[in-house]
């Protein structure tokens, strides 16, 4: 089994355009979107016959009225400001409590109890090509990266059961703790940029977290024809650090109405100059 985590530094590089059109080039590929704060590969990919699956992210305190006696120690004891006095009554926010439990535990008429926040969810389905892994992160919840842990071993499940080899990870932008779920363990890192100055700051801080790891990472330039003189820079930072320009993809008009009709731009316009580029990078990609 062959793991390929696609990033980027920032958000709308790319990054899932690319996870698309690798997707949709070979049969029998796991895609496992680990993009949980904001996934979108479903908009292209179209997975159908889901399995759908409640992920607790926490706890959240609830509290019973009836049996409240408003002593307000709560209140006081509560670090992160989640409970007041709302007209009379005690009231806990739920985008403010942080499951810690000490409301629970201080109580003196047990009137909170703490009950699982389950709103997230990850799903499995089939789309045409093989099959699609991803998560919806309840807005305000936390712990993406463990989310992003179950969307990758449910992936490698389905690899196993179909005795398939591919796995393509559309990994979220940055790096953080989600990120970092994303690539441990895997085979082969893409990091996807554009020629601007955010765009090249982002991609030196995300190759010193890949440098942590032991992976070759790809490069791959976006809208590299926007900028010629940054890709330049590119270029030559990557030829001076030992890093692989796996391939620089102009700007076209072919991806943005590939994307509004949902579908890679290999599907949509597979002769183009852009499809022939990407092409190239997935066989150099898998070459190595």
């Amino acid at each position: 089994m062959t793991e390929i985590a696609i990033l980027s530094g920032k958000g709308g590089t790319g990054k899932s355009t690319l996870c698309a059109s690798f997707a949709t080039m070979e049969h029998d590929i796991v895609v496992a979107d680990c993009d949980v704060d904001a996934a979108d590969m479903y908009l292209v990919l179209f997975p159908e016959d889901y399995v759908e699956n409640n992920f607790i992210t926490g706890y959240k305190a609830r509290l019973d009225q009836t049996t409240c006696t408003k002593c307000g120690l709560c209140i006081d004891k509560c670090r992160f400001r989640a409970i007041s006095m709302i007209d009379g009554d005690v009231t806990i926010s739920d985008t403010s409590c942080d499951g810690c439990k000490l409301c629970s535990r201080i109580c003196p008429t047990q009137s909170i109890t703490m009950i699982p926040s389950d709103k997230s969810c990850w799903y499995v389905g089939n789309y045409r090509n093989g099959k699609l892994v991803h998560a919806r992160l309840d807005p305000g919840e936390e712990n993406s990266g463990k989310l992003v842990s179950i969307v990758r071993e449910k992936a490698r499940k389905l690899i196993d059961e179909n005795n398939w080899k591919c796995v393509i990870i559309d990994g979220p932008p940055g790096v953080g703790c989600p990120v970092i779920a994303s690539i441990t363990g895997v085979d082969k890192v893409v990091v996807v940029t554009e020629p601007t100055n955010s765009g090249f700051h982002d991609l030196k801080r995300i190759m010193e977290l890949i440098n942590n790891y032991r992976i070759n990472p790809y490069v791959v330039i976006n809208k590299s024809d926007l900028n010629i003189e940054i890709s330049r820079e590119i270029r030559s930072w990557c030829d001076s650090n030992g890093i692989c320009l796996a391939g620089a993809i102009p700007f076209d008009e072919q991806v943005v109405q590939a994307m509004i009709n949902c579908r890679s731009v290999v599907e949509w316009s597979p002769e183009s100059e852009v499809s022939l580029i990407i092409k190239s990078i997935w066989e150099k990609v898998n070459k190595d």
